[in-house]
């Protein structure tokens, strides 16, 4: 690996190799909604909490003192007002994130929509921009289209880590499959670093330790959950819980405590 790019990384992963990032990027796609209005009072919340990175897009990125944890600038979007939302196009660039202080740039990827050639395209042109300058690259994978049954799919799933390492990204962002053995399955099907994704706001604060515990029992190095931290009624209680689990092997119950122990 890169020395430079050994170096980010580390900005984003700790010793243990794993990570807790936390995407605030939804205001693109979505607007201000609860929890990212105050983006300097959220990012300080989770920043309390011990998060390791956060991803924002250039334009909050530029405007917030995210201090000690690592900055990856997403790089795709697209709103939900647009005649196809899952088609994501780039709008930052390389040299911008870099300017921005970047430790790493991210990409969002639909397999199975309708404008999958146009996204592959973009990733394996930016894994290659990437690779140049030192820039780990982190591919969100989304099974998501007309031919996708389910976006939980173990398959399709397992593809979409394999796509993206196969187009040269550093880290993977999918979903959770739902069980320790098809997600085992998908991290061994996947030679770089696999995190999970928090999907829509879940009902209990167990239902998404649960879900992250058993991604690291299946050999997953990490998350990348956003509505499920930010919309939380405690952002840093829930970061540090996170935490807890990912850096430290604790059980769900044990990292319950750091929000209370109910939801």
């Amino acid at each position: 690996m890169n020395s430079g790019k050994k170096k980010r990384m580390q900005r984003i992963f700790r010793r243990d190799g794993r990570t807790v990032i936390v995407p605030m990027d939804h205001g693109i796609s979505s607007g201000p909604i609860a929890g990212l209005v105050d983006m300097q009072d959220i990012i300080n919340k989770l920043l309390r909490g011990g998060v390791d990175a956060v991803i924002l897009h250039k334009g909050i990125a530029s405007r917030v003192d995210t201090r000690n944890a690592g900055l990856i600038v997403h790089l795709s979007g697209s709103t939900k007002y647009g005649p196809d939302p899952n088609w994501k196009v780039q709008v930052c660039s390389i040299v911008e994130a870099l300017r921005i202080g970047a430790d790493a740039v991210s990409v969002h990827i639909n397999m199975g929509a309708a404008h999958e050639p146009e996204m592959l395209q973009k990733l394996g042109q930016v894994a290659d921009q990437c690779k140049e300058v030192g820039l780990p690259l982190l591919a969100m994978m989304y099974p998501r289209g007309p031919t996708v049954k389910s976006e939980h799919d173990p398959e399709a799933v397992a593809h979409a880590a394999r796509l993206a390492a196969e187009l040269g990204a550093d880290i993977v962002k999918t979903n959770y499959t739902g069980s320790v053995e098809t997600f085992r399955n998908v991290v061994k099907g996947c030679p770089v670093p696999v995190i999970i994704a928090g999907g829509p706001k879940a009902n209990t604060d167990q239902e998404v330790l649960e879900m992250v515990y058993n991604s690291i029992k299946a050999g997953g190095t990490g998350v990348s959950i956003g509505r499920n931290v930010f919309q939380n009624k405690d952002p840093t209680g829930m970061a540090k819980a996170l935490g807890m689990i990912i850096h430290r092997n604790a059980t769900v119950e044990e990292a319950l405590k750091a929000i209370g122990g109910t939801s």
